[in-house]
């Protein structure tokens, strides 16, 4: 007779907690971890782990998934990937609170900040809410693949409050900020994970905006800091240029001390001040050793654009000669640039745009690498159009339209903006292993025509702890840790990231000599027929979440048990009294 739901056997168990990996068995029963060690007894079911890693359910802390979750119950790609927790909202762009007559001013906001089509967002979108905790509530009436935490975003919220003068980024006055600081406090009691701001030209409308968050003052922050404060819970999120980075982490280090409230901010390095990361993560690490609760988020590969011919961008994009045939489905597109009187056209024609991320990613050939099988995140200079070009005796515009025009017009070029301005990830590794870091920035759910970055947790295994040639690796003990229990502690929840008993059985088993990244490709599965990357994996054994296995062998089971979770959760009291 079976004395549990599910055992484990014979694992190597990496536990999240950073202790060295053990053999041995995990039980479950009733959604949380009954034994951990030598199980006796039977399962229900069983799963043989000999030779392969068992490890907690990964926590994604960035991503944006606040229109996904309200029309579709897979949070892919992230539950792809071993990821059983995600936290939507970040970069404050989201969906709530919001007027009605706003609705279309926060989907043009998100379509121009994360790359989601209008359409796909006008026919998905329910808007079954006005305020956050409405907006909550309908989300808490809904089952996914993954656990989903939200965070109250600072665009929607101004423009709640200030209308026209928020979106247009007036000044808030006193009585604008006590009602956000209200709101914002009404946010967190009612389970938002916290608040999140954006403060970079990067993020604009899809009419070119900047972001109506760009420029609120500190009065304006430290006011919705001080809702949460009262609350007596919550996270800080931002993004920022940190154009004077010592003078914006001033900032956001007074905002810690003030409010009390752990921070999190982006951090990456960029072309043009390849050293400039130093500043802001010495900033942070020195806060953090004092012991305020601040830390940088960062990725573990190049945050890069994907370029091909079903995609947002590619190198002809803002060629006139390319514009004649935009408007063709994909097939046509192929079949009409392999037509040599086309092709000769536009390759002899030039960009015409005021763009300025366009001109400089046409032009920026010694930087853009081909896409191929095995995926490869750390290039090295013999991958780039401009060295293939070189080999073939062609142009690197001739090489990239030949690069993409392979695999029946799928081919996808690569274009590193972020962690690559060298050339190389040791900025990366540094960053990882700083103890005021934590990895994010996946953008799950967002830029679904551009980047495809829900894989970040794969990459992890695959190229930190197996594959990398060009520098050292890192082991699993420790990035395991910070992608489950690291980040699970820092949102506040307490009752998983760690295989203990009384946890959350969210766990993972994986064949670490089999993992492999796919090439990322285009589907259609968004509202309207919308179209969005997707990247998968092989060698997730299995995924389980809450005790339900959720994915087998890369593929889903049809188990829906992931919930929103609302706000902290603290451990299991069966689990506190064993420690």
């Amino acid at each position: 007779m079976a004395t549990h739901d599910l055992i484990i056997r014979g694992g190597t168990i990496i536990d999240g907690s950073g202790a060295p990996a053990f053999e041995g068995d995990v039980a479950v029963s009733g959604g949380v971890i009954t034994g951990v060690g030598k199980v006796n007894g039977r399962g229900i079911e069983e799963i043989d782990a000999r030779g392969q890693v068992v490890a907690p359910g990964f926590v994604d802390l960035h991503t944006h998934y606040d229109g996904q979750a309200t029309w579709g119950e897979a949070i892919s790609p992230s539950s792809l990937h071993g990821i059983t927790t995600v936290v939507m909202g970040n970069c404050g762009v989201g969906f709530a609170p919001c007027k009605s007559e706003d609705h279309d001013r926060l989907i043009r906001l998100m379509e121009g900040v994360e790359d989601i089509p209008f359409p796909v967002l006008t026919a998905g979108l329910p808007w079954a809410w006005e305020s956050f905790p409405d907006y909550l509530d309908f989300l808490g009436q809904r089952r996914f693949d993954t656990d989903v935490c939200a965070q109250l975003p600072h665009a929607a919220l101004r423009v709640f409050v200030m209308g026209d003068r928020g979106a247009n980024r007036e000044d808030a006055d006193p009585a604008d900020i006590a009602a956000m600081k209200q709101l914002a406090k009404e946010a967190v009691l009612a389970g938002a994970m916290g608040f999140s701001t954006s403060r970079t030209l990067n993020h604009r409308t899809s009419d070119g905006q900047p972001t109506p968050t760009l420029t609120a003052s500190q009065d304006e922050l430290t006011g919705i800091a001080m809702g949460l404060a009262e609350a007596g819970r919550g996270v800080l999120q931002f993004v920022s240029d940190f154009n004077d980075p010592q003078k914006e982490a001033a900032m956001l280090r007074r905002l810690v001390e003030v409010s009390g409230r752990p921070l999190s901010v982006s951090l990456a390095q960029a072309d043009v001040a390849p050293e400039g990361w130093r500043l802001l993560l010495g900033a942070i690490e020195a806060a953090a050793a004092e012991g305020l609760p601040i830390r940088a988020q960062v990725a573990p590969r190049p945050v890069g654009v994907l370029l091909g011919l079903d995609l947002t961008l590619n190198p002809f994009s803002a060629h006139p000669v390319y514009q004649e045939i935009a408007h063709l489905p994909p097939e046509g597109r192929v079949a009409a640039l392999r037509q040599p009187d086309l092709r000769a056209r536009l390759l002899a024609d030039q960009p015409r745009t005021d763009n300025p991320f366009l001109k400089v990613m046409l032009r920026s050939f010694g930087k853009i690498f081909q896409l191929s099988d095995p995926v490869d995140y750390e290039p090295g200079p013999q991958h780039t159009l401009e060295a293939i070009a070189a080999r073939r005796g062609v142009s690197p515009e001739e090489a990239a339209l030949d690069l993409m025009l392979e695999r029946d017009g799928k081919g996808m070029l690569y274009l590193p903006f972020l962690n690559y301005a060298q050339g190389s990830l040791d900025p990366v590794a540094e960053m990882m292993q700083s103890p005021a870091t934590l990895p994010g920035l996946s953008d799950g759910g967002a830029h679904v025509g551009m980047i495809c970055d829900g894989s970040f947790t794969t990459t992890m295994l695959t190229h930190w702890v197996r594959d990398r040639t060009r520098g050292p690796k890192l082991t699993p003990e420790f990035l395991l840790h910070r992608q489950s229990r690291a980040t699970a502690e820092w949102i506040g929840l307490w009752d998983r990231g760690l295989i203990a008993p009384g946890l959350r059985a969210d766990l993972n088993v994986i064949n670490l000599s089999g993992l492999k990244l796919h090439l990322p490709e285009v589907i259609r599965d968004l509202p309207a027929g919308g179209r969005r990357l997707m990247q998968r994996a092989s060698g997730y054994t299995a995924t389980i979440l809450k005790g339900e296995i959720t994915h087998r062998d890369g593929a889903p089971t049809g188990a829906k048990p992931g919930r929103l979770v609302r706000g902290a959760q603290p451990a299991p009291v069966s689990a506190v009294a064993a420690e």
